[in-house]
């Protein structure tokens, strides 16, 4: 896609969702990294209401850490995946606590080492949290990016981030991830 379509691409964008944002509810930076651990292969929707009550019950990276495994896989069983995200989110929380001191890192290579933690959880960790330029490629950021041309059918996820990356300027990356998922859930379905 050439630069003048892809920005009037982005200026469409803008006019459909200038308010974009992440829809995960959060309280903090350790909150948001288990929201998105736990929304793989399962809708936000879900995953905000699992979270209203596990966040009440282990707001903290300290609580997950003193949980039982099989309490925790009870407490996340309405999704998709529980026993293996309940694993790594009770060692997450051990690694937090041993080698972060209980803050989660904004270091993408950091973020990444974490149990569970995988390219886009790091992205939206760092773009949310920290406010680090990223662009996150979950479903729909990758489906749209391939119906407007910005990649092609047989990319890779990491090629439609590295070509998304190229196209959209560096400080709209953000913005740009947000409205990609929003024209994806309530535009382009």
């Amino acid at each position: 896609m050439n630069k003048e379509k892809t920005n009037r691409v982005l200026e469409y964008f803008d006019e459909l969702f200038p308010d974009a944002y992440c829809e995960l509810n959060h309280e903090s930076d350790f909150q948001l990294l288990v929201a998105v651990m736990l929304s793989a292969q399962t809708t936000d929707k879900k995953v905000n209401q699992l979270t209203e009550n596990l966040f009440k019950k282990y707001p903290t990276v300290e609580a997950v850490s003193q949980a039982s495994l099989p309490e925790l896989e009870q407490d996340i069983k309405t999704i998709g995946l529980y026993r293996n995200k309940a694993k790594n989110l009770l060692a997450l929380s051990h690694v937090l606590i041993e080698q972060f001191d209980g803050i989660v890192p904004s270091d993408q290579k950091q973020l990444e080492s974490l149990p569970g933690v995988g390219r886009k959880t790091a992205n939206v960790v760092r773009s949310v949290c920290f406010d680090i330029p990223a662009i996150a490629v979950d479903t729909h950021v990758e489906r749209i990016s391939k119906r407007l041309g910005l990649a092609l059918k047989k990319d890779s996820v990491l090629t439609v981030e590295k070509k998304l990356q190229k196209a959209v300027p560096k400080e709209r990356w953000i913005k740009t991830h947000h409205q990609m998922i929003f024209f994806g859930r309530y535009h382009c379905k």
